[in-house]
């Protein structure tokens, strides 16, 4: 998640935002109404560089909107960053809230137990193309079975990095973690204009596999019970891998430590850096940016030489809400917002992986900037413990927190993971 803030208000912050954003009883209820006519509602997410993503949502709206002649659609998109305010305000305001939202499969459980999801189980079975969902994205929209939702897209992240740089110094590309950290302070000592690799300190999934790699968890559970793993030794070796890499010799604490993982890409595509770790949906920003065509991709490497450091398994949802009034345009256009055909072309605007097995295998033949992302797939991802309990957990920037505590020197890593776990456990607790 982006976030700018002062060290000495990052506290007063975090708790604010965990209360304003804490679960709350939805007075949201599903619609008796089914009405044919008028304005459908979409909220979709804001992109770094989003215009090629609106232009293929403009495309489905229009062929929507000729379709259903006595329907209109509004799309606004949000930024990610304040989606929990926003939603959390819809799903309690029927009246604010949108028919259909993109959201992340993060948020799947939260969103369902707050009650703002419409299950769509019924109308996903008799959808023609979902046979073809990729089993794991087809879990992100599941919960106890039911349905809330269609895979828009899944993502996971590597390492971009400088060609003419690399070349320029004589670096080889990092095949270990440890390799990774001193290409990073070689690049910043030769070149001091530049991020060696830029990190964020709110860029949660950045960071995580730093703990991964190590051996470390985000949590140890199973259905619906959890406990959390930040505080062991495995996972604050990572921690401590990861905020080392904040300080002049690499990406200036006072720079980085505020920076989302838009901030970063935003940084690498701008020519500020020598690397980043940025997903396949960061492809279509990089192009646009200053260093088009003077950049590889590859895996972000493990802790031992040639290994993998496993990868989140992101991605986004396209859902309807339970309180709209349009449930059978709602869930058509759902279908057609994630659909082959739209996911094939938000693949070829912006990067996006495709959902579909049988289109995210042809779009990997066409292009070749697929296979990183690809091999990490292939060699193991990770996920969000699978609670309502991380929607709040994540909101309340636990895991931001910790890290910039850490960065600014205002707690080590045993203690601010200790807090962190603690926060975290109060959070698994709440959520039954």
């Amino acid at each position: 998640m982006k976030l700018s803030v002062r060290f000495a208000g990052l506290t007063a912050l975090a708790a604010l935002l965990a209360t304003a954003c804490a679960p709350q009883t939805s007075s949201n209820s599903s619609s008796d109404k089914d009405e044919k006519t008028g304005t459908l509602r979409v909220w979709l997410f804001q992109e770094v560089g989003n215009a090629p993503k609106q232009k293929v949502v403009d495309s489905v709206v229009a062929g929507f909107e000729k379709a259903h002649q006595v329907t209109k659609v509004d799309v606004e998109y949000i930024p990610v960053d304040t989606r929990a305010q926003r939603v959390k305000a819809a799903f309690n305001d029927p009246a604010s809230a949108p028919d259909v939202m993109e959201y992340g499969n993060t948020d799947t459980a939260g969103y369902v137990k707050d009650g703002g999801l419409l299950d769509v189980t019924k109308e996903f079975g008799a959808w023609g193309e979902a046979k073809d969902t990729d089993p794991t994205a087809k879990q992100s929209v599941t919960v106890d079975g039911k349905l809330y939702g269609a895979p828009f897209y899944v993502g996971v992240r590597a390492l971009y990095y400088r060609t003419d740089v690399f070349k320029e110094l004589g670096l080889s590309v990092p095949r270990t973690m440890d390799e990774l950290a001193a290409a990073a302070r070689e690049i910043r000592a030769a070149r001091p204009e530049l991020y060696g690799l830029v990190v964020g300190g709110a860029y949660t999934y950045g960071a995580m596999p730093f703990v991964w790699a190590n051996g470390g968890e985000l949590a140890n559970g199973k259905s619906g019970s959890y406990a959390s793993g930040i505080d062991s030794p495995q996972a604050r070796k990572g921690i401590k891998a990861y905020t080392s890499l904040f300080g002049d010799d690499n990406c200036p604490a006072a720079k980085c430590a505020g920076m989302g993982g838009n901030d970063t890409i935003s940084a690498f595509a701008a020519g500020k850096a020598g690397m980043a770790i940025g997903g396949d949906f960061s492809h279509t920003a990089v192009e646009a940016g200053k260093v088009k065509g003077k950049y590889a991709v590859v895996p972000l490497p493990g802790v031992k030489s040639g290994s993998i450091a496993p990868a989140f398994a992101g991605g986004n949802n396209i859902g309807v809400l339970k309180s709209t009034s349009h449930r059978t345009l709602a869930v058509r256009l759902m279908e057609q917002l994630a659909s082959k055909k739209t996911q094939s072309e938000l693949f070829d605007a912006m990067g996006f992986l495709p959902t579909f097995t049988d289109v995210r295998q042809q779009v990997a033949r066409q292009e070749p900037f697929v296979k990183p992302f690809v091999q990490t797939l292939a060699a193991g991802t990770k996920f969000v413990p699978a609670s309502p309990a991380w929607a709040q957990i994540d909101s309340s920037l636990v895991l931001p927190t910790m890290f910039q505590e850490v960065i600014s020197g205002k707690k080590d890593v045993a203690k601010a993971s200790d807090d962190a776990a603690k926060k975290m456990n109060d959070a698994f607790g709440s959520a039954g």
